[in-house]
């Protein structure tokens, strides 16, 4: 990874879902736009408060697909995140201006 750039995994959603009120959604039913949650696999030498294994939200309209051996991928700038997920504590979370 070079740069500012992140590789996620988005965990694989299968069949229908259940909306927090019970309501069944069929797999096949068009979402909204919404931000979506992925899993870490690798960062690049300038990202500062990413970690491989961390959570991260995102604008699923602001990624890049990328393929590699059959298994599909995204590629996110780090300021292109709009949450993290982690077991660390930090003492100081900083500004990323």
């Amino acid at each position: 990874m070079l740069h500012d750039r992140v590789l996620v995994r988005l965990p694989r959603e299968e069949g229908e879902r259940r909306s927090a009120s019970g309501i069944v959604i069929p797999a096949t039913a068009q979402v909204s736009t919404r931000l979506a949650w992925a899993e870490v696999l690798a960062v690049g030498n300038h990202v500062r408060s990413v970690e491989v294994g961390d959570r991260v939200l995102f604008n699923p309209d602001e990624r890049n697909e990328v393929e590699i051996s059959g298994e599909d991928y995204l590629l996110l700038r780090e300021r292109d995140i709009h949450a993290l997920a982690a077991q660390r504590i930090e003492a100081n979370t900083g500004l990323y201006l």
